[in-house]
């Protein structure tokens, strides 16, 4: 269901709008951009802690639809602003251009595409989700830069509709400007190593980011910075890239390593969850050393998919092929199979956690924010949670809805009940 805001809203929006498109017009700012069905926090915030070192620096907010963010974040940018980095997240047609009517980037930065966005309520297809990203990278003029992932085969396809200077990252070093060899990849709880290279450049770097696909937020954020050096008369070097590096710390949710409950250690990727993020947070879990105790993956459901049941079947053949002691399913996306524990909703995954886990066992849990995975945490806590829904309506966090402990059902909704 589409969200109607009432109509002082929609004029107090519409006016917000107006302002800082023009506002952010008359603003000298370096505005950058970037999309994609993954990696778009995560490079946006390693990319912003960056340029902060640079100059002050204005970035779209973690927390807010893009909708709104945009106008709110342009008209932070002041006359000394020096960059302005936008996220633009896109699950509808023309909401790219909706935010490119006040965005004009430089530089523009495509992570990935996947089939997220693909059900009818939204993108419809996965060719309306490439046709809707691209858009940006159609934007920049002929003297911006184009920042692509040549590992994916869908991004190397927008390579034509741009004007722009294109730069390259990934894997292979014959096409790629940046790039990182994967057999110099290390993984552990305590971060991610690996080595940066260019046609000039050679650097082994450190970061506290957990995953093998945080080498492409470094990579992104590495050609950014050296596409910003030729628009702009900036002095840089690898090892200062080096040094903030090693100050970044995951985000909540993303890949987060913390305390759990039962005195086990929490895997934390539960904000959001599409095939290829899945794919990656499994064989991050999988490739980590960890010898303390065993590793249990938790899986709630993918969401906004076109082809959800093959999706998920996907991941299960997937899984099986992984270094994972236990794996939980939650929900009927998931298909049953031999040595998958599967359950109906979080009480049942919770219940299954708390008979097999044991001290230091390392507990990896994952799935779409309105899956809302949290609570079998609380659960695990000793919480009292009385919402059993799959799939939830509500973008907030549980610990903030009033239905947490109560239960939710639909009719609940404006009812005071």
């Amino acid at each position: 269901m589409t969200y109607n805001p009432p109509y002082y809203k929609q004029v107090f929006h519409s006016s917000r709008r107006f302002f800082a498109k023009h506002w952010l017009s008359l603003q000298p700012v370096l505005q950058i951009a970037l999309t994609g069905s993954q990696g778009k926090t995560n490079t946006a915030n390693v990319l912003a802690k960056v340029l902060e070192s640079v100059g002050n620096t204005i970035r779209t907010d973690l927390n807010l639809d893009t909708t709104y963010n945009v106008p709110i974040t342009a008209l932070k940018v002041m006359p000394w602003t020096k960059f302005a980095v936008f996220e633009l997240g896109v699950d509808r047609e023309r909401d790219m251009d909706i935010a490119l009517e006040i965005v004009k980037p430089k530089i523009g930065i495509i992570t990935g595409i996947a089939p997220v966005h693909t059900d009818k309520e939204h993108l419809g297809s996965l060719e309306n989700v490439i046709k809707e990203k691209q858009k940006l990278i159609q934007s920049l003029p002929r003297d911006g830069y184009a920042i692509l992932n040549f590992d994916d085969e869908k991004v190397r396809a927008m390579a034509p509709h741009t004007k722009a200077h294109i730069i390259w990252y990934g894997t292979d070093k014959k096409n790629c400007d940046i790039w990182v060899d994967p057999k110099t990849v290390k993984l552990s709880l305590e971060g991610t190593s690996f080595i940066l290279q260019g046609r000039t450049l050679h650097m082994d770097l450190q970061t506290s980011l957990i995953g093998k696909h945080h080498i492409y937020t470094i990579m992104a954020t590495y050609s950014t910075l050296e596409s910003i050096k030729k628009l702009q008369n900036i002095s840089y070097s690898i090892e200062q890239f080096s040094e903030i590096l090693k100050t970044i710390k995951p985000l909540p949710g993303r890949m987060s390593v913390e305390k759990g409950p039962l005195e086990t250690m929490l895997l934390n990727d539960s904000l959001r969850a599409n095939p290829s993020s899945t794919k990656s947070g499994l064989e991050t879990l999988s490739e980590i050393s960890y010898s303390k105790g065993r590793k249990i993956a938790v899986l709630a459901e993918m969401g906004e998919l076109k082809k959800p049941e093959e999706e998920h079947k996907n991941i299960i053949d997937l899984v099986k092929k992984l270094d994972i002691n236990y794996v939980i399913t939650i929900g009927n996306l998931y298909p049953e199979s031999p040595d998958i524990l599967h359950t109906k909703n979080v009480h049942e995954a919770a219940e299954t956690l708390k008979k097999m886990v044991k001290k230091d066992d390392l507990v990896y849990l994952k799935g779409s924010l309105l899956r809302h995975i949290e609570r079998v945490r609380y659960l695990l806590e000793g919480r009292r949670v009385g919402c059993l829904v799959t799939l939830c309506p509500f973008y907030i966090h549980c610990s903030d809805c009033r239905y947490l402990t109560r239960g939710y059902v639909p009719s609940s909704i404006g009812s005071g009940n």
